[in-house]
C-alpha cells in the first residue's frame, strides 16, 4: 500500500513522473441537502446509487467512472470529447430517469493515478467547477475547452471568471450544450 500513496516529498518535487494529462469531471445531485430533510438515509443511499448506475452506464472507453462521493460521481477520459459529450448524456439521462438535476465540472490538466483513483489539479478544479454549475448544466473549464474538437457537434457560451474556493485566480468557465437542443437551464 505504501507504493501507492503520494509523498509529501514528491508533491513537492512537482509534476509526477507517472503524471500524464487528462479529464475530470464531477457530477454531484443538487438540492441533497434539502433532500435529506425529507427522506430516509436508504432512500438517499438508493438515490446515490442510482446515480453511480448511471455514471457507469453513460461511461464507454476511453471515458472511465472512477467513484462515486456520497451524492457525487467522478468520471475521467484522457480524451476530453467524449468526457464531455458522456457528462451531457447523463444530465439528460438523470432527468429521463426521475433523478433530481446534477450539477457538473470539468476540467482538464496532469494528474496521477493511484490505486484507482486520481490526484492533481484537474480533480481538484473539477470538484468546485461543479459546485459552480447550475442545476442541469455543465460548466467546462478553460482548459478542457481548448482541447475539446471544435467538430464535435457542441455549443458553447461564456459562463464568466469565477473565484472557485482554494484557486488562487479567477477561472473562466464555458457552458457545454448539444448543438441541436433547443431549451437549456439558464
Amino acid at each position: 500500500m505504501e507504493a501507492e500513496a503520494i509523498t509529501a516529498a514528491e508533491r513537492a518535487a512537482g509534476r509526477l513522473p507517472e503524471a500524464r494529462e487528462i479529464t475530470v469531471a464531477f457530477a454531484d445531485v443538487v438540492g441533497l441537502t434539502e433532500l435529506g430533510e425529507k427522506l430516509q438515509p436508504d432512500d438517499l443511499e438508493r438515490l446515490a446509487n442510482r446515480l453511480a448506475t448511471a455514471a457507469r452506464d453513460a461511461a464507454n472507453p476511453p471515458v472511465r467512472f472512477v467513484k462515486s462521493i456520497g451524492d457525487a460521481v467522478m468520471l475521467v477520459s484522457s480524451q476530453p470529447t467524449p468526457l464531455v459529450t458522456t457528462m451531457l448524456d447523463l444530465v439528460d439521462s438523470a432527468s429521463a430517469n426521475d433523478l433530481p438535476s446534477l450539477r457538473i465540472g470539468v476540467a482538464s490538466g496532469s494528474a496521477v493515478s493511484r490505486a484507482g483513483d486520481w490526484f492533481g489539479n484537474p480533480v481538484n478544479l473539477a470538484s468546485r467547477v461543479s459546485a459552480a454549475a447550475r442545476p442541469g448544466a455543465v460548466l467546462v473549464a478553460d482548459s478542457t475547452r481548448a482541447i475539446v474538437d471544435d467538430d464535435a457537434g457542441l455549443r458553447w457560451s461564456s459562463a464568466g471568471a469565477y473565484r472557485l474556493k482554494g484557486v488562487s485566480s479567477k477561472v473562466n468557465l464555458s457552458r457545454v450544450r448539444r448543438a441541436q437542443a433547443a431549451e437549456y437551464p439558464v
